[in-house]
């Protein structure tokens, strides 16, 4: 009977972790491979000029990549990854910035705070970005494929899993020699990702906040309410609300406040999955009570930062 028990806690336990939900990822090419193929382009942020990938001009002028893109995304999706589109999202973004341009000329000229990437991240909600690296080898037996994959958190952009290797000689087609030579490896990088989701599933994901005032706001965050310092009323919801009420105040003064390390949970009340705007709004919901009445305005930086600005919208 106890072995049978055993067997049947086995059954449920494998079918369970069978169903578990796997991260979605989006395939992009590395910065380095754009920048050796000339796939850059530059944007203004608030007067600075950044150079970024041009990953529109990549796939619309590179044969290799797409069907390279494919090849990997294949590979992954077999071991059950969700898979965002990133050609198509980059279509959609590149209309909808060239209206936001032409808004922005007939008004302030501002520049936008978010970079194509963060742009890229926040519309397709991935949870992972990967980043394929490759180039030829020629030699005598045939050609070769050196590869890097390189797994980064869409939130925080930190690098969670890599692998690197070079495929056996052959006069196969490059996205068939980089699939032979990502196959001998993949289960390993596939277990380097699922083990980071597991943590940010238990623990959280994590995230930026920064709370700062208007100029033209009479108080700021030393200002008491109800016999606290704003900047503590602050601090005591952000317990509340983190996951195992885990943050790190990096940076305090009277008018900003810089919150890292932030653990937010992966899911709201209503079941959605929540960002850093999301949980920026519920603190911005939380200041417009009683006894503040504080009016503020919510601010991004793709998935993973968002700021809180105090005293207007």
């Amino acid at each position: 009977m106890k072995r049978r028990l055993f067997l049947l806690h086995i059954l449920i336990s494998t079918s369970l972790f069978a169903q578990e939900k796997k991260p979605t990822l989006m395939i992009l090419p590395s910065d380095g491979w754009c920048t050796q193929r000339y796939f850059m382009t530059s944007y203004d942020n608030q007067g600075l000029t950044v150079s970024v990938p041009d990953y529109q001009a990549a796939f619309r002028e590179d044969l290799e990549l797409r069907p390279v893109v494919s090849k990997v995304g294949e590979m992954l999706t077999n071991y059950g990854y969700s898979l965002k589109d990133c050609e198509q999202e980059l279509k959609a973004i590149a209309q909808r910035a060239a209206e936001d341009n032409m808004t922005m000329s007939k008004t302030s000229g501002a520049s936008l705070i978010e970079s194509p990437l963060d742009m890229l991240k926040r519309r397709t909600k991935s949870d992972i970005i990967v980043q394929v690296d490759w180039h030829i080898n020629r030699e005598a037996a045939g050609k070769s494929v050196t590869y890097t994959l390189e797994a980064f958190d869409s939130y925080t952009s930190k690098r969670i899993a890599t692998s690197t290797g070079t495929g056996n000689p052959s006069d196969e087609p490059v996205p068939v020699l980089l699939e032979k030579a990502v196959n001998e490896h993949v289960a390993d990088f596939d277990h380097q990702m699922d083990q980071y989701y597991r943590d940010l599933v238990k623990h959280g994901r994590e995230i930026i906040l920064t709370v700062r005032c208007w100029d033209s706001w009479e108080n700021d965050l030393e200002t008491e309410y109800a016999g606290e310092e704003l900047t503590d009323c602050i601090q005591s919801w952000m317990h509340d609300n983190t996951v195992g009420g885990v943050f790190n105040l990096s940076d305090a003064t009277e008018s900003f406040l810089q919150f890292e390390q932030v653990r937010i949970p992966f899911f709201d009340e209503k079941g959605r999955a929540m960002d850093a705007r999301s949980f920026a709004n519920e603190l911005r919901k939380y200041l417009r009570k009683e006894p503040f009445q504080i009016e503020a305005k919510v601010m991004i930086r793709g998935l993973g930062e968002a700021i809180v600005v105090l005293g207007e919208k």
